[in-house]
């Protein structure tokens, strides 16, 4: 297989980023001023430190030391955070101890990955102009793809930046919105991206793909049938679009009716996009707040809160119960009376550890918060890539993250410990998907890495919107549809 080529041989881009990078769903925001800082100091460090070990600043940030460089900052520029990167002393210097720090055997399971078909009926005719001009102005922005094409996005570069250039063993290919006539992201071609994943170190149900539902538009609850027939293994709900800008709620009628030929089809896991209020749209139906509701209503089912109910911008801190954000999505799971480690209701991450992890201290509230109220069994691993480019930089900061003693004591939060990275990695959604881990890990896709990561060529690259104008571009020419 041809894999995209992005080099970086003066090593500009540093290997964890910290930047206001969108995943096209929310307004990017500015880098605040401890993130310019942490990058900054990284840099100064990463030409010092390749100096002093007499290689090349590329070859150092290709490196696991280049990684720690980036967290080491971090914790530099946010000394009396709540959470901190647990770094070996020499993690920087000494590649050995990077490997330690930041390497691991966990098995990877990520349940929120994005594509699109580079080649597919939406690139001509009138059928996909608006997602073209979305993805050519808002994501591509010339460097990211060549002028006029999309192979930056497509299922190729997925294995390259997800299953080559990190750790993960396995990924669910998520919905892009709407019906299959000019999307991005037909059902066939996710189902073409799921073979193509799997060819690259066999391992059955290595790749699992959604189908979308928007049931308030005509004729899609009766379409669920023939997505099933592309054998889906979740459905993905954005209850807070509509046609005219209204959505709909998990507790209501329409709701019902999804449920009712989900349990027909015999799919019954529902991915389901809250918070992150996508532009334009009434902001109180992405809220989580019925979440617990809808579940305790459905016990038969299974609901992954997809951003587990986080919205940029918002300062996250101590439960409050009338605060928003991840409170939001605390509040309806106590209120529905579940208990930790148990039901039907599941936190997911995407976007949101990629979004806190650059702020330590209110990463450490909102997985404290998670990990007290949901337990370590009922969190899930999601990045919300390809936009983020590879998500080896979440696996890494990940890896090494803490929530300190200090807030454990303070907050009753549990601690962050290698058990519970295990099983948010992946143990817990190979559960709710009933994955085989040992048909998955196999031989063949570590010999697969193997070859390519003795001359690896990491691209640290995001291809989500950077800028509120790139923003902007993506929202007006597809109306704000989600993805």
């Amino acid at each position: 297989m041809a894999y995209p080529i992005d080099l970086d041989p003066d090593g500009t881009r540093l290997p964890v980023r910290f930047d206001g990078t969108s995943n096209g769903e929310f307004l990017p925001l500015r880098t605040t001023g401890r993130q310019r800082a942490a990058n900054a100091l990284a840099h100064v460090n990463a030409s010092e430190n390749a100096r002093r070990l007499g290689i090349g600043r590329r070859a150092f940030l290709t490196s696991a030391m280049g990684a720690a460089t980036v967290l080491a900052a971090c914790n530099r520029v946010n000394p009396n955070s709540g959470g901190n990167f647990v770094l070996e002393r020499d993690a920087a210097l000494d590649p050995a101890a990077a490997a330690r720090t930041l390497g691991g055997d966990e098995f990877i399971f990520d349940v929120q990955l994005h594509t699109v078909d580079p080649k597919g009926p939406w690139t001509k005719g009138a059928a996909g102009e608006q997602w073209r001009a979305a993805l050519g102005q808002a994501f591509a922005q010339a460097e990211k793809c060549q002028a006029g094409e999309y192979d930056c996005y497509s299922a190729q570069s997925l294995v390259k930046e997800v299953f080559l250039d990190s750790d993960t063993d396995a990924g669910v290919v998520s919905a892009l919105f709407g019906t299959d006539e000019g999307n991005p992201t037909p059902i066939a071609y996710a189902a073409q991206a799921r073979d193509l994943i799997q060819s690259i170190g066999g391992g059955k149900h290595r790749a699992l793909i959604h189908g979308g539902v928007l049931p308030n538009l005509p004729g899609e609850i009766d379409a669920m049938a023939w997505k099933a027939g592309h054998k889906i293994s979740a459905w993905k709900l954005y209850p807070q679009w509509g046609p005219d800008g209204v959505g709909y709620a998990l507790d209501g009628e329409l709701a019902g009716r999804v449920f009712e030929q989900a349990r027909k089809l015999g799919v019954r896991t529902f991915a389901v996009h809250k918070g992150v209020s996508l532009y334009g749209m009434r902001e109180e139906l992405s809220s989580p707040r019925e979440m617990g509701v809808a579940a305790k209503a459905n016990p038969d089912l299974t609901f992954l809160v997809y951003h587990s109910g986080f919205q940029p911008g918002a300062r996250e801190g101590a439960f409050d119960p009338a605060g928003g954000g991840v409170d939001r999505l605390i509040k309806a799971h106590r209120e529905a009376g579940f208990r930790k480690n148990e039901g039907n209701l599941y936190a997911e991450l995407g976007s949101t550890w990629r979004y806190f992890m650059s702020r330590p201290d209110e990463a450490a509230h909102v997985l404290g918060k998670l990990l007290a109220t949901f337990g370590e069994d009922r969190i899930v691993w999601g990045t919300d890539s390809i936009w983020y480019g590879s998500p080896q930089d979440q696996i890494q900061a990940f890896r090494a993250f803490e929530i300190r003693p200090e807030y454990q004591e303070k907050y009753g939060y549990p601690a962050l410990d290698a058990v519970a990275k295990r099983k948010i990695f992946g143990l817990n959604a190979a559960r709710v998907y009933g994955l085989d881990l040992a048909a998955i890990r196999t031989a063949e896709l570590d010999e697969t890495r193997m070859a390519y990561r003795a001359n690896p060529n990491p691209s640290f690259r995001t291809f989500g919107p950077e800028t509120r104008r790139q923003f902007l571009a993506l929202h007006g020419e597809h109306g704000g549809r989600p993805g």
